[in-house]
């Protein structure tokens, strides 16, 4: 079997903290002997949690056992747990604090008998939900127990009594959208809904949000289109006019000098639809004269030369 070295990055400090804690729990234990001494399990506990490697390699590699390594690192995990500060104490250091982050995250896990209550449908994958109170610098500052994955972040901070605690300390705290109706102290963002109105300017400059290009006051709707949507209304509305149906495609551009045929579709006369002004297209004349030019020079063969009004003014 090969082997090959392997970091995991951590400092000393960790390792020999973690250290301190089997020694010590050894000595309450009166244990004699271990396969491993405590920096041997230290390390391998913290392999296991940081780098996540299988039971399996980390026995082989310590020459131990697979239930022997499962044991030693569930030891660690509860020596750990039990040094860990409640929200009680937490809250003396929170409320120095001029502001903190409300977080909930998923830490993903085996699939396990009963996987239902533990599989998160937003990640897609089996976890446990732990919630995060961080300062302003992104420094962890509590971390919560464990909860199925399928909870949800507000009902998780509400199991907690998170939401009530930082309310009576008066910290401000901030939150994604996940956290919206905790009320208290808590600040999230604002999310529009379809039937509430738009945001207002200071809304949307509290929340970064960009509005996106917004379609002329001409532009077909999908109710003025029947099965139509908002993106191929935009595509109608970029391309110019909408054409009547029996009309065939739009015709090519027409190269100056020379007429254009007959028999062309009446909604190439109009303009296009972005250049209409209050619902109302530009008015153009019929131009009479060009059009019996045009016959006539289609009749007998000849090249229509001159001006389209025979010399008169163009109408505005």
């Amino acid at each position: 079997m090969l082997s090959y070295p392997a970091a995991i990055p951590l400092s000393t400090r960790s390792l020999n903290h973690l250290a301190d804690l089997i020694r010590a729990h050894r000595s309450r234990r009166r244990s004699r002997w271990r396969r491993l001494d405590p920096g041997r399990q230290a390390l391998l506990a913290l392999a296991h949690l940081r780098n996540g490697d299988t039971l399996t390699r980390l026995a082989c590699s310590f020459e131990i056992g697979v239930t022997t390594a499962w044991r030693y690192v569930r030891e660690a995990i509860d020596l750990l747990a039990a040094t860990a500060d409640d929200l009680d104490t937490a809250m003396t250091r929170i409320r120095l604090l001029a502001y903190v982050i409300l977080d909930g995250t998923l830490i993903p896990i085996d699939r396990v008998a009963d996987q239902k209550p533990y599989y998160s449908g937003k990640h897609r994958r089996h976890g446990v939900n732990v919630q995060v109170i961080a300062d302003a610098a992104g420094r962890l500052v509590w971390a919560s127990a464990a909860l199925p994955g399928a909870v949800h972040d507000l009902t998780a901070a509400r199991s907690h009594a998170i939401i009530e605690a930082l309310a009576s300390a008066k910290v401000m705290t901030f939150a994604d959208k996940a956290y919206q109706g905790a009320r208290g102290s808590v600040r999230t963002s604002f999310k529009r809904h379809r039937y509430r109105p738009k945001l207002s300017a200071w809304q949307r400059r509290s929340t970064g949000h960009t509005p996106g290009p917004v379609p002329p006051a001409n532009a077909p709707t999908p109710a003025s289109r029947p099965g139509g949507s908002w993106r191929s209304a935009t595509r109608v509305a970029a391309a110019g006019t909408i054409r009547p149906r029996g009309c065939g495609p739009a015709p090519r551009p027409t190269p100056p000098g020379r007429h254009r045929p007959l028999g062309t579709c009446p909604a190439d006369d109009q303009p296009p639809r972005h250049q209409q002004r209050d619902g109302r297209a530009r008015r153009r004349s019929s131009r009479p004269y060009l059009f019996r030019g045009l016959i006539i020079c289609g009749l007998y063969g000849r090249t229509m030369v001159g001006s389209a009004n025979h010399g008169r003014p163009e109408p505005r």
